[in-house]
């Protein structure tokens, strides 16, 4: 029951997809602050290089980048090459790579449609399927390997953008997470999705100009998100702590979603 090890992470080795930036980089840092090795992907090289070894040098630990397309079977497969070449097994995959398209409803596109759908939902069950030979090597009745997908409040509410395939590919990510656990919880892994609210992230960002008081203002909780309060749920999910958890979607938002906090004026 020793807090240090309840929530003990170190010597695990994690995958965090979409790792260079926003959630997934606030995810990864918090993994290796504490001690795991993490290899972490993107689709620009130059950026994702840059950012693992920053991380590295930050928290004197091993964050090992990997630049590749996951909305493409070829670029899963890569990774998964990979990871197998240099790990006989891996304790995490966090499933954080994602795309987000705001169109008029009148003119959505089916590519906004498709590019969405398809990084979020279809590269998330198949990353996921070809990574468990992975996750079952470490895995045990005492501690099962982890599967965290990151779903959004957006999959929980309706939004506030016309963002129409973003929110769908979300919610279907928290409904495949129920169906991905019930898969794999007898194999050892769990599987469970945390739905972010409002975080500092390039791809909100854009949304607000960067300009985030008015969505403070708004929030129960007056703030946006940190990187501790992702983190912190998420090494919850990965420790000890967090092992009788399966299938479950946490919200990670301020309390909009239970509070209706969205209406706040």
């Amino acid at each position: 029951m020793e807090i240090n090890n309840l929530f003990s992470v170190k010597n695990k080795v994690a995958v965090v997809t979409g790792g260079s930036r926003g959630i997934g980089e606030m995810i990864t840092a918090g993994f290796l602050a504490n001690g795991a090795k993490v290899y972490i992907t993107a689709r620009k090289a130059p950026a994702l290089i840059e950012k693992a070894k920053e991380l590295s040098d930050k928290y004197d630990a091993e964050c090992i980048a990997f630049p590749c397309d996951l909305s493409t079977m070829e670029g899963i497969d890569s990774l998964v090459s990979l990871i197998a070449e240099k790990e006989e097994g891996i304790d995490y995959l966090v499933n954080n790579a994602g795309a987000a398209w705001g169109e008029p409803f009148e003119s959505f596109s089916e590519s906004g449609w498709d590019k969405v759908m398809d990084l979020n939902v279809k590269s998330l069950f198949f990353l996921t399927q070809k990574m468990k030979s992975l996750l079952v090597v470490r895995a045990s009745l005492e501690d099962p390997s982890r599967v965290i997908n990151i779903g959004s409040i957006d999959g929980l509410d309706v939004p506030a953008f016309p963002t129409f395939s973003y929110s769908a590919s979300k919610s279907a990510v928290h409904h495949l997470t129920r169906h991905l656990a019930s898969q794999l919880v007898s194999e050892n892994i769990t599987v469970n999705a945390i739905a972010p609210g409002p975080y500092p992230s390039a791809m909100l960002g854009s949304a607000v100009n960067s300009d985030y008081s008015e969505i403070e203002r708004r929030n129960p909780r007056k703030r946006i998100g940190s990187p501790e309060d992702v983190a912190g749920l998420t090494i919850f999910l990965c420790s000890r702590a967090g092992a009788y958890v399966v299938g479950e979607t946490i919200a990670s938002d301020g309390g909009i979603v239970k509070t209706g906090g969205h209406n706040l004026g």
